[in-house]
């Protein structure tokens, strides 16, 4: 019933004023580039969820399973936005459910950034997760390698996991997709805002072999002088 009412609210949104043409901010051809503007999505994830709230988590996240597993239009973000209202209820054991959610359902930066709010609540929570988004730096698939690095934006935010975050990435240094480069270019800026030396000293070391796009990711809060110093040949 909840599902079916999701569908009812988003076709009585569906109008020209709340469309958004998302494909210039892809170059994966998306299969409807025009959407709900994500304001808009929200309000009615926001609106639905009031129906379930007084369910307990793991019901929650099973109409996120379902939600992905249907083909429902917006089913992934509000499987996912759903899942990050329930995260203070989250266990270690939640894991699984969502590395097949990653596996399966991420195929394009915006949902992996969206996901990684999901795991990086949980990693922040249980530090020994990062055994096993560290083996995401090894995958093939570009997202995993990705959501490696993204997933350790709100530990490192919260001044924890900084080792971890430049053991990911030395591993993904070299990396040639640039969708992994500015997603591990990113968590060294997320890094430098309460970690500026470290993370500065970590750039100068590594600066001849990193690629300009992680880099310039990477200094993109420091002070001017040092990103003139870290942007010198």
């Amino acid at each position: 019933m909840i599902i079916d009412k999701l569908k009812q609210e988003m076709a009585r949104q569906d109008k020209p004023e709340n469309r958004h043409n998302y494909q210039r901010f892809h170059k994966e051809k998306l299969k409807e580039p025009w959407g709900l503007k994500t304001q808009v999505l929200r309000k009615i994830s926001n609106d639905c969820f009031k129906d379930v709230r007084h369910m307990p988590k793991d019901e929650i996240l099973d109409i996120g399973d379902r939600l992905l597993a249907s083909d429902m239009r917006y089913g992934r973000f509000l499987a996912f936005e759903w899942a990050l209202k329930v995260k203070k209820d989250f266990t270690k054991q939640d894991f699984a459910r969502f590395e097949i959610w990653l596996k399966k359902y991420v195929n394009n930066w915006g949902a992996c950034d969206h996901f990684c709010g999901i795991t990086g609540h949980l990693v922040a929570e249980h530090h020994e997760l990062t055994a096993k988004t560290k083996n995401w730096t090894r995958s093939k698939n570009r997202w995993l390698r990705r959501a490696a690095a993204v997933s350790l934006i709100e530990p490192v935010r919260r001044k924890m996991l900084l080792d971890e975050v430049f053991r990911t990435a030395d591993i993904l240094l070299t990396d040639e997709d640039d969708m992994v480069q500015k997603g591990y270019g990113w968590m060294l800026k997320e890094a430098s805002n309460v970690f500026q030396k470290e993370v500065f000293a970590y750039v100068m070391k590594n600066k001849a072999c990193m690629p300009r796009t992680a880099l310039r990711y990477a200094i993109e809060k420091m002070p001017p002088a040092m990103r003139k110093r870290a942007m010198a040949r």
